[in-house]
């Protein structure tokens, strides 16, 4: 059996990889597409949901699909540092491929507004933590201004080649099923993921002949065609961060879900251009909403996933019960991180341990109350 090495070597005929590119990786990539059994049955629908639970990535989180790519081509450029504004998965990220390919770090994030997972990766991969007393997005302000007058490259998702480490989600997905689902819900924050996802798709079913809102037919990365059709594709937004439903930049976004407490995301533009062209929506969930399908898929299929993945599939079954997305559809949620990124969010919301004297009787007196339940 052929050792995996990544998703670069894997895809590197749809990347901007060459032959001699010296890859940096982590093995990313190839993360589980995990079909919900019992949920579908709760809710009383016909339907198939899958999750993408990037949450098994090195890091945690789909960024490292993004910083492979960005981290390659910095070094490939002859960089020496790189630089990001986070709202804690992408300094994870970016800390821990900088600290493989051997260059600095920098990480922007706004202080006291990341969750202690995310916060504890930067700083064991020996990054440069800044905190500023400002939000995500006067951080990629801050950084955008810094990367022109210092030597710094940076990773953001406006770093074209993080989308194009992120498309191969797609791929992944219809090699998994094997093709497009009928729908793709996935969170938005910074609003580069569902962007990624878009090209992705785009590429699977293209064989450069017909344009797409994203290369017009010029893209040099499209080869053979891997899928028969493209997914709707559906963004939600939490309610406290949710500039592209309310039309206009947020100017103090506030949401449990960190990873998309964004009120002004870099990608917008592109976002609603994959929406529209694939017929799909955006909608939003409150923090109540995220909470309850975070710790219902824990409970139900043994998915722990970080409250900005669950809107994900909060969102759906929002959307389902409305009748928006019907019957027989299959549909793919991208669980975005692993739910230790923020683990007080999770024991906040769950029950406190049981504690007992150390004695069998106590235990199995425990073990009969809670089976009668």
């Amino acid at each position: 059996m052929e050792r995996y090495n990544g998703l670069i070597d894997k895809y590197r005929d749809r990347l901007p990889a060459g032959a001699g590119t010296k890859i940096v990786s982590l093995n990313e990539g190839n993360t589980p597409l995990i079909e919900l059994e019992t949920l579908p049955r709760l809710i009383r629908k016909n339907v198939r949901i899958y999750g993408k639970f990037e949450g098994l990535n090195p890091t945690g989180s789909f960024k490292d699909r993004g910083m492979t790519m960005a981290v390659t081509k910095a070094v490939e450029s002859g960089a020496k540092a790189i630089i990001c504004a986070s709202t804690g998965n992408t300094s994870a990220a970016a800390a821990a491929y900088a600290a493989r390919a051997g260059i600095a770090c920098f990480v922007l994030i706004p202080e006291g507004k990341i969750a202690l997972g995310k916060l504890s990766q930067a700083m064991m991969h020996g990054s440069v933590v800044i905190q500023i007393r400002g939000n995500f997005d006067d951080g990629m302000r801050l950084v955008q201004e810094v990367a022109r007058t210092t030597p710094v490259n940076i990773v953001n998702s406006i770093n074209p080649y993080r989308l194009q480490g992120q498309k191969t989600i797609a791929f992944e997905v219809i090699e998994a099923l094997p093709d497009a689902p009928d729908y793709h819900a996935l969170p938005v924050g910074n609003a580069g993921n569902i962007t990624a996802h878009w090209i992705g798709y785009s590429e699977a079913v293209c064989e450069n002949t017909r344009a797409c809102a994203f290369c017009a037919g010029k893209c040099s990365f499209h080869r053979a065609k891997i899928a028969t059709r493209r997914p709707i594709m559906l963004g939600y937004q939490a309610s406290g961060a949710a500039p592209i439903l309310r039309g206009r930049p947020v100017e103090n976004p506030e949401t449990v879900a960190t990873a998309i407490r964004i009120g002004n995301p870099v990608s917008w533009q592109q976002a609603v251009a994959a929406q529209q062209e694939s017929g799909g929506w955006f909608g939003e969930c409150t923090d109540g909403e995220i909470l309850h399908v975070q710790k219902l898929l824990a409970q139900t299929e043994g998915v722990f996933c970080e409250p900005a993945s669950a809107i994900s599939l909060a969102g759906v079954l929002k959307d389902l019960e409305l009748g928006k997305i019907g019957e027989g559809s299959t549909i793919v949620c991208t669980l975005t991180g692993h739910g230790l990124k923020d683990p007080d969010t999770a024991i906040a919301q769950s029950a406190k341990p049981l504690t007992v004297d150390a004695e069998r009787a106590e235990i199995e007196r425990v073990i009969r109350e809670n089976l009668k339940t």
